[in-house]
C-alpha cells in the first residue's frame, strides 16, 4: 500500500476526539430529559451515556493521537513514513472493517458486538501506549482501528433501536454533540498530556472508558436475540473490505502526489473488487449486504449524500489546519487553538439545536439546510483576503461551517436507516460511516492537492471547489425528499 512521506500537518477538528472518562456535565444533564417514560427509564439514560461515551472515545483517538505525533517520532525515532502509518494503519483498519462489522452486528447481536469492540479497543490502545518500537506501536493502532469499526456501528444501531420516534432526535443529538465536543478536548489535551505525562498518556487516557464499556454493556444495552446459525458471506467481507480499503489507501495516494497509484489502488482495484463483490452477494445463502435494499431510492441516495458530505466537511477542517499556518503563518499550538471554537460551536448546536430541527423539519431538511450554512462557511474562508486576519478572513467562517457540519452529519445517517427496516439497523450504521469515511478521504486528498499547487496559493479555489461539493450534496438531499423507499 502506498503511504504518505510526511505525518499530517494538523488533525481534522470535528468529527475526532474526546478523553475524560465520562460524557460532561451537560451531556450528563441533557441525558436526564431523553430519556422515555416506562419502567426500563433509569437502564435507558444509562445506555445512552455509554453508547455516547463509546462514541466519544472512537471519535478521540483520532485528534489527541494526531496532536501527539512529533512527541511520538522524537521517542521512538521514528521516519516521516512510519509516522504516517502511525494514522494510516487506525484509518484504512477502522474505514475499511465499517460495512463488515456493521452486518456482522445485525446477525451475532449488537450488544455483543460493542462488547468485543470495546475489548479490542483497549487491547490495542495498550499495546500502543507500551510499545517500545514502531512495529508494536503500528499493531496496536490496527486493533484500535478494528475495535472501533466494531464499537462505531454497533453503537449507533443499538442509539438507533433503543430511542425511536421522538426521543431519537434527542439522543442522536447527543451523539453529535460528544463528537463535537471531543474535537475540541482532543486538539487541547493531545499536546497537553503528551508534553506533561509523556505520550502513553494520550492512549492510555481512554482505557477507563472502554474498561467500563466491558463490564456494564450486558447490564445497561437491551439487544433482540440474534439468530441462531448464520451463514457467514466470506467472499462478500473478503471483497468489500478489500475495495474500502483501496479507496481510502488510494485517497492516500493522491494526497501524497502519486497519480499512478491512485488510479490502480484507488480506482480499478476497487471497481474490480465491487464486480466480485456484488457477484458473491447475488450467489450468497446469506449476503453481507443484501443488494435487495438498494431497490430502495432513498438508500441510494443516502450512501451518495454520504459519501458527497463527507468530502465537504472533513476537507474543511485539514483545510483551514493548513491555511492557518500556510497562509497566516500560525504556529502549530496557535493554529490548533484556533480550531478550538469550531468544536465548542458544533457542540453546542449538536446539543441545543439539532434536535429541534430534528423534531420540526426532520432528518433530511436538517441536512440540506445544515450542507447550505456549511457551503457559505466555505465561500467565507474562499473570498476573505488573507489581510484581514483570524477574527475577521477565518473564524466567521469556521462558526458556520461547524454549525453546517453538526446540522447535517448525524442526519445522513438517519436518511440511510430510513430506509432499510430495524433489523438492518447496523449494516445502516456500518454502510453510512464507512462511505462518509471513504468521502471524507477522497475530499481531503484531492480538496488539499488543490490548496497545496503553486506554493499553497491554492486556498480560495480549493474552498470554492469545497462549496460547489456541499451545495450539489444539499440539491441531491431535496431530491432525496421526493424518493420513497
Amino acid at each position: 500500500m502506498t503511504t504518505s512521506t510526511t505525518p499530517p500537518a494538523i488533525p481534522p477538528a470535528i468529527p475526532p476526539a474526546i478523553p475524560p472518562a465520562a460524557p460532561p456535565a451537560a451531556i450528563a444533564s441533557a441525558i436526564s430529559s431523553t430519556r422515555p417514560g416506562g419502567p426500563s427509564r433509569s437502564r435507558r439514560g444509562l445506555a445512552l451515556a455509554l453508547l455516547v461515551s463509546a462514541q466519544f472515545v472512537v471519535m478521540l483517538d483520532t485528534s489527541i493521537v494526531n496532536v501527539a505525533l512529533p512527541s511520538i517520532q522524537a521517542s521512538l525515532s521514528l521516519s516521516g513514513s512510519s509516522v504516517s502509518w502511525v494514522v494510516n494503519a487506525y484509518v484504512l483498519t477502522f474505514g475499511g472493517l465499517l460495512l463488515l462489522c456493521g452486518r456482522v452486528a445485525d446477525q451475532v447481536g449488537r450488544r455483543r458486538m460493542f462488547t468485543i469492540g470495546s475489548v479490542l479497543f483497549t487491547v490495542g490502545t495498550l499495546a500502543a501506549a507500551t510499545a517500545a518500537g514502531e512495529w508494536m506501536l503500528i499493531a496496536g493502532r490496527i486493533v484500535q482501528g478494528a475495535g472501533a469499526a466494531c464499537l462505531s456501528p454497533a453503537s449507533m444501531a443499538l442509539l438507533l433501536v433503543t430511542f425511536p420516534g421522538e426521543h431519537r432526535a434527542r439522543a442522536m443529538g447527543l451523539w453529535g454533540a460528544a463528537s463535537a465536543l471531543g474535537g475540541a478536548t482532543g486538539v487541547a489535551a493531545g499536546g497537553l498530556l503528551a508534553g506533561t505525562f509523556g505520550w502513553p498518556s494520550v492512549f492510555l487516557v481512554t482505557v477507563p472508558v472502554s474498561l467500563l464499556a466491558v463490564v456494564v454493556a450486558g447490564r445497561v444495552l437491551d439487544d433482540s436475540k440474534p439468530r441462531a446459525r448464520h451463514h457467514f458471506d466470506l467472499r462478500g467481507a473478503v471483497s468489500i473490505t478489500a475495495a474500502v480499503v483501496a479507496l481510502v489507501d488510494g485517497a492516500l495516494s493522491l494526497a501524497s502526489g502519486n497519480w499512478t497509484d491512485f488510479v490502480i489502488v484507488g480506482v480499478l482495484v476497487p471497481v474490480a473488487l465491487a464486480a466480485v463483490f456484488i457477484h458473491a452477494e447475488r450467489r450468497a445463502p446469506e449476503p453481507l449486504v443484501p443488494l435487495d435494499l438498494f431497490s430502495s431510492p432513498m438508500l441510494r441516495i443516502g450512501v451518495a449524500l454520504a459519501v458527497l458530505g463527507g468530502a465537504a466537511r472533513a476537507s474543511t477542517f485539514v483545510l483551514v489546519a493548513l491555511y492557518l499556518q500556510q497562509a497566516l503563518a500560525m504556529s502549530p499550538e496557535a493554529g490548533g487553538l484556533a480550531m478550538v471554537p469550531t468544536s465548542l460551536t458544533g457542540f453546542v448546536v449538536s446539543l441545543v439545536l439539532l434536535p429541534r430541527v430534528l423534531r420540526r423539519f426532520g432528518a433530511r431538511r436538517s441536512l440540506v439546510s445544515g450542507l447550505l450554512v456549511l457551503a457559505g462557511g466555505h465561500l467565507w474562508l474562499a473570498c476573505a483576503p488573507v489581510g484581514d486576519g483570524y477574527l475577521v478572513g477565518v473564524l466567521p467562517g469556521l462558526l458556520l461551517v461547524a454549525t453546517g457540519v453538526a446540522l447535517s452529519f448525524t442526519p445522513t445517517t438517519m436518511v440511510i436507516a430510513s430506509a432499510v427496516p430495524d433489523t438492518h439497523a447496523g449494516l445502516a450504521s456500518g454502510l453510512a460511516s464507512s462511505a462518509t469515511q471513504v468521502g471524507a478521504a477522497l475530499g481531503t486528498a484531492a480538496f488539499t492537492a488543490i490548496a497545496l499547487r503553486d506554493s499553497g496559493s491554492g486556498f480560495p479555489t480549493a474552498f470554492v471547489a469545497a462549496a460547489t461539493v456541499a451545495l450539489f450534496t444539499a440539491l441531491l438531499g431535496r431530491i432525496a425528499g421526493r424518493s420513497r423507499h
